[in-house]
């Protein structure tokens, strides 16, 4: 591969191995099982009384909320699903009636929530004007509506403001997933990453998580129309100078987990993954 630097290392005590490969777009790890099966990482906290940030961006059905989860559970750190703050507006657009179209209402509906979001792993909580919309903004209509909330520049500064925030009131102790988390809302996070998978996993992941109610029509306008819109405003396709990348194509659910925790004990302890 011209240009591109490549290492790697077996982890004896996770049972795996991290590869990686450094280019223009940014340092690549992809973590293979080992042969004894899952790695067991502790549940320690890391870097106790600093902050440790670990931002996580990646395209839809990646796998970026539950794996971010996970994360923050094992780490014992607060969790910020970003993309959940969006689907909320949109929640509280249609419910109001108002044009979506309408950049400057939106822009104002957005500035004006009132918006209360759980920031633990283990009790997901969206509340909006006093209403728990925690699963009304998982719905198929609001995945068709919130990519024209999620572009509108408005809208993103007054989330970013509030993300910003919950970082800071949280001590600057938590994983946050999203679009723009890596570049824009914590661009200086101890840990970047973007997790990514191939469209076919994607569309596959999402109609499981949606019970197997869309047709493979919808599934596409979900995940890779919605991606096609929303890169117009975040970059989350291809990973920025310095931020990792896991491929979780080929990997359940707990060794996807454990890659994204091998790039935090490897970039928390000072060395690039896979050196």
């Amino acid at each position: 591969m011209a240009g591109t630097a490549m290492s790697a290392r077996q982890d004896a005590q996770h049972g795996g191995s991290l590869s990686s490969a450094s280019t223009s777009e940014g340092t690549s790890v992809r973590y293979t099982p080992g042969p004894g099966g899952r790695p067991a990482h502790s549940g320690q906290p890391l870097r106790v009384g600093r902050p440790l940030v670990v931002a996580i961006d990646g395209p839809s059905g990646s796998g970026k909320s539950s794996i971010s989860k996970e994360v923050a559970r094992r780490l014992r750190l607060a969790y910020l699903d970003t993309g959940a703050m969006y689907r909320a507006v949109a929640w509280d657009c249609l419910e109001r009636g108002l044009d979506l179209a309408d950049g400057a209402l939106v822009e104002a509906a957005a500035r004006a929530l009132d918006l209360e979001l759980s920031t633990s792993a283990d009790a997901e909580r969206v509340v909006v004007r006093g209403h728990d919309v925690t699963a009304a903004i998982r719905e198929p209509r609001i995945s068709s509506a919130v990519s024209a909330v999620a572009t509108n520049l408005g809208v993103r500064d007054e989330l970013i403001r509030r993300q910003r925030a919950l970082l800071a009131a949280h001590g600057r102790r938590m994983v946050v997933e999203g679009r723009d988390i890596t570049t824009v809302v914590a661009r200086d996070a101890e840990v970047r990453l973007l997790l990514t998978a191939s469209e076919e996993a994607r569309m596959r992941r999402r109609g499981a998580q949606l019970g197997g109610t869309q047709t493979a029509e919808q599934l596409h306008e979900q995940v890779v129309a919605r991606d096609a819109k929303d890169s117009t405003v975040a970059s989350f396709t291809q990973a920025a100078d310095g931020v990792f990348t896991v491929d979780s194509s080929d990997l359940d659910f707990d060794q996807t987990v454990d890659a994204v925790l091998g790039v935090v004990h490897a970039a928390v302890g000072g060395r690039p993954a896979g050196a």
